[in-house]
């Protein structure tokens, strides 16, 4: 049976770049775009998240440059590029580059940040949750200024991507700000969060419908996938971790979309 939804079906898939060299990283890139998946993401970090925490690791933004040169048709961004790493205006005007270079393809995924090591290793000062939140609302106008002030402008509204499940303070940015909302799990906490930010929206006065539901999954999709479905996300994202990148799951993640498709 076909299910309407107004946002088309995506599958999402996130390289892990670390514990890797980067021939690996470009193959699996072609290769996911070869087999039908519809955005290519990376994280924004400076170490491995997992395993040994001195090993092999890429940085975000100069990786997702070369998969613009390097692809034709999938869509491509950080999940999530942390937004004290980098000035906002800087931000704007990379995400425009790499728009420009992918011929219209980049989402802009932006969050807090949250890993402190991270922020020790390249001297950035951590703060607290409420002040790297505090980061992100002061940066987010800042964007869209810059957006419009650049000349070339990006080569269409770049879709933002914000991504955390904050209610009381992140949830309230998604509102304002986001054209996609990513929380990096599923299950019952994903329900509730939705149901907070359709409050935050009200607040505001804007359609939640105006916001693609995006979710981390795992999984048997015909399980995971179908419960999530039913709350309205349309975008399903996986991880996949060197240094062999099996893709037998994505494969099935895919197969799944097409069927409820046909």
């Amino acid at each position: 049976m076909t299910i309407a939804h107004p946002q088309p079906i995506r599958i999402g898939v996130q390289i892990a770049p670390q514990h890797v060299d980067y021939p690996a990283i470009r193959r699996t890139a072609a290769q996911l775009e070869e087999a039908g998946v519809d955005i290519i993401f990376n994280w924004d970090h400076f170490l491995p998240i997992s395993g040994d925490e001195r090993g092999k690791h890429f940085e975000c933004w100069t990786v997702l440059a070369a998969w613009a040169e390097q692809t034709s048709r999938v869509q491509l961004g950080p999940l999530v590029t942390a937004i004290s790493f980098r000035n906002p205006d800087l931000v704007a005007d990379m995400a425009r580059t790499v728009d420009h270079i992918s011929d219209g393809r980049l989402v802009l995924g932006i969050g807090a940040g949250a890993m402190e090591r991270d922020f020790a290793e390249y001297g950035y000062e951590f703060g607290t949750p409420g002040s790297r939140v505090g980061t992100l609302a002061e940066a987010l106008p800042r964007i869209e200024r810059r957006f419009a002030a650049l000349n070339p402008p990006p080569v269409r509204k770049i879709p933002v991507l914000i991504g955390g499940g904050g209610e009381q303070k992140t949830l309230r940015l998604v509102a304002k700000h986001a054209d996609i909302w990513h929380w990096f799990s599923s299950g019952e906490e994903f329900a509730r969060k939705k149901q907070v930010l359709h409050q935050r929206c009200a607040e505001i006065g804007r359609d939640p419908g105006e916001i693609e539901l995006s979710a981390g999954v795992g999984g048997d999709p015909g399980e995971t996938g179908s419960a999530l479905l039913e709350q309205g996300v349309t975008t399903f994202t996986l991880e996949v971790h060197g240094p062999d990148f099996d893709l037998s799951a994505v494969r099935n993640w895919v197969a799944w979309r097409d069927r409820l498709g046909s």
